[in-house]
């Protein structure tokens, strides 16, 4: 098919041009994905974890619904960053279900925060590239400074600031896959196993979505370069 352009112009606010309708965009809607992500934030009970939470997700609102999670591999698209954390608290609500013993103000404030980097990271949704930001001091580095600036502003001290830090410092589990700190911290561990799960959940599907059933995907090299099968039956 082809076609042929007889005239065009720049979009103006009276065409009422959705952005998330020219580019692949999170099944969720923005609106809906920020009314979950604020009822996890009213539901952290620790005053401190809760008022920097709120800072910074406040302070990023805008770039946090709308930026992907990555340039590739996974939640690679408009508000992925948003469905991605979105993803990850339910997993984390469930878990804390099963082991009560896991400090859920933590969980929930890690998962909002950890990736919120990206927001400085990353250029946008459109035609992502990492800025230079991004190249020279990466998100966790970016994170973890502002979770300390936004202590000082807000004049918050305690352990929470640090052990926030902590786990944005190790979401990525090794040094060799970008951590500065292994985790420490049982919500830490976590953290790192919901997010990894997610990013693979995430890639499997996608691929999957490709092939009809009783054929292989195509390779996903960040899962070792393996094919995955979908059953005809299923």
């Amino acid at each position: 098919m082809q076609l042929k352009i007889g005239s065009i112009r720049p979009a103006n606010e009276s065409d009422q041009v959705n952005l998330e309708d020219l580019v692949q965009s999170a099944p969720l809607q923005k609106r809906d994905m920020q009314e979950t992500i604020n009822q996890y934030i009213f539901d952290i009970q620790n005053a401190n974890v809760q008022r920097l939470t709120r800072h910074l997700v406040k302070k990023y609102q805008e770039e946090f619904m709308e930026a992907p999670a990555a340039t590739r591999n996974h939640h690679e698209f408009m508000s992925g960053l948003a469905y991605h954390v979105v993803s990850m608290l339910h997993l984390a609500k469930s878990i804390s279900n099963l082991y009560p013993s896991l400090n859920t103000d933590l969980l929930y404030a890690g998962i909002i925060l950890h990736d919120l980097g990206k927001v400085r990271e990353l250029s946008g949704p459109i035609d992502t590239e990492y800025t230079i930001e991004g190249k020279l001091i990466g998100h966790i580095s970016i994170i973890a400074s502002e979770i300390h600036q936004a202590a000082n502003e807000l004049g918050i001290e305690g352990e929470e600031v640090m052990l926030l830090e902590h786990i944005v410092l190790s979401h990525h589990g090794k040094g060799e896959w970008g951590s500065p700190k292994p985790p420490l911290l049982r919500e830490a561990e976590i953290i790192h196993y919901i997010d990894n799960l997610d990013a693979k959940m995430n890639m499997m599907d996608r691929a999957l979505q490709k092939v009809e059933p009783g054929t292989f995907s195509e390779r996903i090299m960040p899962l070792e370069n393996r094919t995955f099968y979908r059953p005809k039956s299923m």
